[in-house]
């Protein structure tokens, strides 16, 4: 798809509007589009009712309705939007209540959507928001073509990847109006970071997996005999009881029930060690890998999207992602107030949008096992439950179980026998519809 300073689908939200809509309340945002800032591009923004009409018809999705969600989701319909729609499949905790400012105590054990949903409507009547109660995956590339923008305020690092290689996927350069930009935010303590995509024109967020490190790996002898942390009994629930009691069931960690499982497991093994500390708050986070958020920094990350998203919409100024320009903010918080934009390069080599295998470095006397457990690890893969094959044969099938049995035993085969110095392997994991092909290059 050619290069353009503006997502074809925003601009054509104009069709078949006459004219702005004045009210007191949107006054500021009529003096705002109404003139040419310092900023604007004079070739691609018109001052006056086209902007205000793009802001009044783009249809934005936010996914996720949690600390960042919230904000989020405030920020827009405050800007004008008016048709959000927003997907969340959790429920309210106590423990939410501090940072997500859009429910109250009442609210515990609700879902997150329809509560956000009802709040932002409540105070914002002019904003129509649509919640759908479940997983992103639920929904197909029918239902994500019907938004101009997609928001994301995830704590997932999956779940940020599945949502990249669908809108990705989806772009067909005889259909301008497919390609999606992706507004991604997230945080990390007083660390966070917005960034753009525009799908297949600049780089994604697979191209960017290497800068989310792997959480480090606890030694399995450890969860297996000694542990000592009520964090070592959860990951000794996950990785090792789900495997031996569960393992014909994809573990997926948005699901209350598996979650509950695992708790249950890891209390228990914490009670016959005399570990105190494990709550299922504690499990979830563990698991899913969530890192504590603070209120600041989720309202200036969110702030960030949002005028993105806002920029998008109005052509009013570039965008992080604007072509030749800067797609990545990064914030810093923890010794002041600092943020940088960089240009995060598009790589020919990535696995979603490049049109090459990428480069895996190996050493072809460690077993294949060994590879399948350095998946998880590896910054450029990250993957959890990993198939591999080459074009020739079966590597290893973690699933379904008549699979895995019969791939069992090239585990304890070297590389060096099973694959070919410069040969081309895929790997595929359950939580991704995409096949991830690599070069192997022995050391």
């Amino acid at each position: 798809m050619a290069a353009t300073s503006q997502p074809e689908g925003i601009a054509r939200t104009v069709n078949g509007e006459n004219g702005g809509e004045s009210h007191a309340k949107w006054k500021y945002l009529d003096t705002l589009l109404s003139r040419e800032g310092a900023y604007s591009d004079p070739d691609e923004f018109t001052p006056g009712d086209a902007p205000i009409i793009n802001i009044k018809n783009a249809r934005i999705l936010v996914i996720g309705a949690g600390g960042l969600g919230c904000e989020i989701l405030k920020n827009l319909a405050l800007s004008g939007f008016r048709n959000l729609d927003v997907i969340d499949m959790d429920t309210i905790d106590v423990s939410n209540l501090n940072r997500q400012f859009l429910f109250r105590e009442k609210d515990v054990g609700q879902p997150k959507a329809s509560v956000a949903a009802e709040f932002v409507m409540k105070r914002c009547p002019d904003c129509k928001v649509t919640p759908y109660v479940g997983k992103i995956q639920d929904k197909d590339e029918d239902y994500y073509m019907q938004f101009n923008i997609v928001v994301c305020g995830l704590d997932s690092i999956e779940a940020r990847r599945w949502i990249n290689a669908t809108l990705v996927g989806m772009v067909d350069e005889d259909n301008p109006e497919s390609l999606k930009p992706l507004i991604d935010g997230g945080t990390e303590g007083f660390k966070g970071q917005s960034r753009v995509v525009l799908p297949t024109m600049t780089s994604c967020l697979e191209c960017q997996l290497d800068m989310h490190a792997p959480r480090a790996a606890v030694p399995l002898c450890t969860l297996a005999t000694i542990p000592r942390q009520p964090q070592h009994c959860i990951e000794w629930a996950h990785i090792m009881k789900w495997e031996e009691e569960r393992k014909d069931d994809v573990l997926d960690t948005d699901d209350p029930e598996h979650i509950t499982w695992l708790y249950q497991k890891a209390l228990s093994r914490a009670r016959e060690f005399n570990i105190p500390g494990v709550t299922y708050s504690l499990t979830q986070g563990v698991v899913k890998n969530i890192i504590p958020a603070i209120a600041s920094t989720n309202a200036i990350v969110a702030a960030s999207c949002c005028n993105e998203a806002f920029k998008i919409a109005t052509s009013s100024a570039p965008y992080l992602g604007y072509p030749d320009t800067n797609n990545y903010m990064l914030y810093t918080g923890d010794s002041g107030v600092y943020t940088y934009t960089f240009e995060h390069q598009k790589k020919s080599d990535c696995p979603v949008c490049g049109n090459r295998p990428k480069d895996m470095t190996l050493d072809p006397d460690s077993t294949l096992e060994e590879l399948v457990e350095s998946l998880a690890e590896r910054p450029e893969s990250q993957l959890k439950k990993p198939n591999l094959r080459t074009n020739a044969r079966s590597l290893y099938y973690s699933t379904p179980a008549s699979l895995e049995e019969s791939t069992r035993p090239n585990l304890k085969l070297t590389l060096a026998e099973l694959l070919d110095d410069g040969e081309v392997f895929a790997v595929s994991d359950p939580a991704f519809q995409i096949n991830f092909q690599y070069i192997a290059r022995f050391s």
